[in-house]
């Protein structure tokens, strides 16, 4: 992070994949002064094993959940973009919508996840992570910076951007560690605020300090997340 004073878009496909993927980086960089704005894919609206819960209720919980959890972050703005939960593809529609926010916003730094990890040991990844991943970064990259891409943009007053970086989130091959122990229990409130879809948030304390914990050689302890970096020439 170069630049004392900077803009980050956060593009991801549901609520609570942000506090998830990068809450701490997130509740970092607000603190440092960073200007963040978050792009959801979706309104999480089939996130839910309970028959008598609606898509359409489930949507309106979602959407008050994550601007809670943005708000304890510090995140300025939260833009739904209403694809279907579960149904997301990295289509020419999907780019052109992900082109335009990062036009109008301008972000000097864009995270997303990675589309190419399948799976893990113990986790498949969600098809919409993987979709709303490969869309980001083809907005960015020819897309944004593009004038004859989505000529209908520059109709809208949208001139092309170059974003200067991309920060990877569950990436298969991560190189670049964010220190995030100052705002480690930022993120944990954070989370705690998607109460649909958190039914044992002690647990899930335990488990988060699991993940993000180093230990150092001197017996030093702190909290990190992960991430693939590219530097955008």
């Amino acid at each position: 992070m170069e630049r004392q004073q900077q803009r980050v878009m956060v593009i991801l496909a549901h609520p609570d994949d942000p506090e998830f993927f990068c809450g701490g980086t997130v509740g970092r960089w607000a603190q440092e002064g960073k200007e963040i704005i978050y792009i959801l894919a979706t309104h999480g609206e089939r996130g839910s094993s309970d028959p008598q819960m609606s898509p359409e209720r489930l949507a309106r919980i979602r959407e008050e959940e994550q601007r809670a959890a943005a708000h304890v972050l510090g995140v300025r703005k939260v833009i739904f973009l209403n694809y279907p939960d579960g149904s997301v593809t990295p289509c020419l529609e999907l780019r052109r919508d992900l082109t335009r926010q990062i036009r109008r916003w301008r972000p000097d730094v864009v995270i997303t996840c990675d589309p190419t990890l399948r799976y893990r040991a113990s986790y498949l990844n969600h098809p919409d992570h993987r979709a709303v991943g490969d869309a980001a970064l083809d907005a960015v990259f020819p897309d944004a910076r593009n004038p004859l891409q989505f000529p209908e943009l520059l109709q809208e007053g949208l001139e092309p951007h170059h974003v200067r970086y991309v920060y990877i989130a569950g990436a298969a091959e991560p190189d670049t560690e964010i220190d995030i122990t100052e705002s480690f229990r930022r993120k944990l409130e954070a989370l705690r605020q998607h109460r649909s879809q958190i039914a044992d948030p002690d647990r899930l304390e335990k488990r988060l300090q699991e993940w993000h914990l180093v230990e150092g050689e001197d017996g030093s302890v702190r909290y990190v997340e992960r991430f693939k970096r590219i530097v955008l020439r």
